[in-house]
């Protein structure tokens, strides 16, 4: 099944079958090498220099931590569509205040709004999603981290779950504090994985953060990293699949991996402002993953059942967007051949 859902994503056959590699303990030296030879190849992905910590959880649980680590009072975060409401839910949920700034669903995070609300004054950090999988939206990150970097206190913590890996990102440059992704998207990999690239500024800010838990502390990562180990069991078989996939990311070259995503994205988006409308608003629409507004009112189960039988699949939309909308992925190691079958096959569901 060729999957054009945004994750998980189709994996390679490669990738695959590294997971049935014979399992090895994770307090050995065969372990610590392995480790220690995928922390280079994180960085490059992550265009970071600073440390990635590796999660045996999904990124929403380094949502989590970011909120855990990284805030001691009170957090502002940037709700416009489901992902980024989950990370507004989790802030009280662990203790936190979490004031909101919130645009319309199908609507972008502008940099002036976030001026003004942090003009407000009180916050330890700021939580913005790049890229909501749920609406297509892709927020304009660059711009937003500039208005952080104006208040020095504030840090700023992002989710770039389903775009890194599929569009340059800068963790260095502007500033971010914590960048978490997932394994499941534009990494190419399966579920179970997430990473996080975590600044000098964040560790300091950890230290002086109380009952940041064990599983998530960014103290407890660190010591462990420092090893080339984690501080519990990870998913020693999905470790040797991120390996494999990291060089073929690499081998690819990051560029060439971000033109591929663009011109994907350009290719979906205009079948699909021909034939029905883009979700997103103009101008901040996803590289990785097209919401298409159901103007034509198709039966999108219907649609699935037909693209199933050809061994394809795309999703509904997302939570209140069911029905109204449709997804289509296109991330990871998906081909031009791959979205032209697809869209060939949509072009002939009556």
């Amino acid at each position: 099944m060729q999957l054009f859902i945004p994750g998980p994503v189709t994996v390679s056959p490669e990738v695959a079958a590294a997971q049935a590699q014979p399992m090895i303990g994770h307090r050995g030296s065969d372990f610590e090498t392995l480790f220690a030879r995928i922390q280079p190849k994180l960085r490059q992905v992550f265009a970071t220099r600073n440390r990635v910590y590796i999660s045996t959880s999904s990124g929403t649980g380094l949502q989590e931590a970011a909120v855990r680590n990284c805030v001691g009072r009170c957090c502002l975060n940037l709700v416009n569509g489901a992902f980024s409401e989950r990370w507004h839910e989790i802030t009280p949920a662990n203790g936190k205040e979490g004031i909101k700034l919130e645009a319309p669903w199908g609507q972008a995070i502008h940099p002036e709004q976030v001026e003004k609300a942090l003009a407000q004054g009180g916050f330890d950090a700021v939580t913005v999603v790049h890229n909501e999988t749920s609406t297509g939206v892709m927020n304009p990150l660059a711009e937003i981290a500039a208005v952080v970097q104006r208040h020095p206190d504030v840090l700023l913590l992002v989710d770039a779950v389903s775009s890194l890996g599929g569009v340059a990102i800068d963790c260095d440059g502007p500033g971010l504090d914590v960048l978490l992704t997932s394994s499941q998207k534009c990494l190419g990999l399966p579920p179970g994985l997430a990473f996080c690239a975590v600044s000098d500024r964040a560790l300091a800010r950890a230290r002086t953060v109380p009952n940041r838990g064990y599983y998530f502390d960014f103290l407890e990562l660190e010591k462990y990293l420092l090893r080339n180990q984690t501080p519990a069991t990870p998913a020693i078989s999905l470790l040797f699949a991120l390996d494999v996939q990291l060089d073929r990311m690499l081998a690819e070259g990051l560029s060439a991996r971000y033109a591929r995503h663009a011109r994907l994205a350009a290719r979906v988006q205009g079948w699909a402002a021909e034939r029905y409308a883009l979700f997103a608003e103009e101008g901040y629409r996803s590289l990785t993953v097209t919401t298409v507004t159901n103007t034509r009112q198709i039966d999108v189960r219907a649609l699935n059942r037909h693209l199933r039988a050809q061994g394809m699949a795309i999703s509904d939309g997302y939570g209140k967007l069911k029905g109204q909308t449709f997804r289509i992925a296109h991330m990871g190691d998906t081909t031009e051949a791959d979205i032209e079958r697809l869209l060939t096959a949509m072009d002939g569901f009556k």
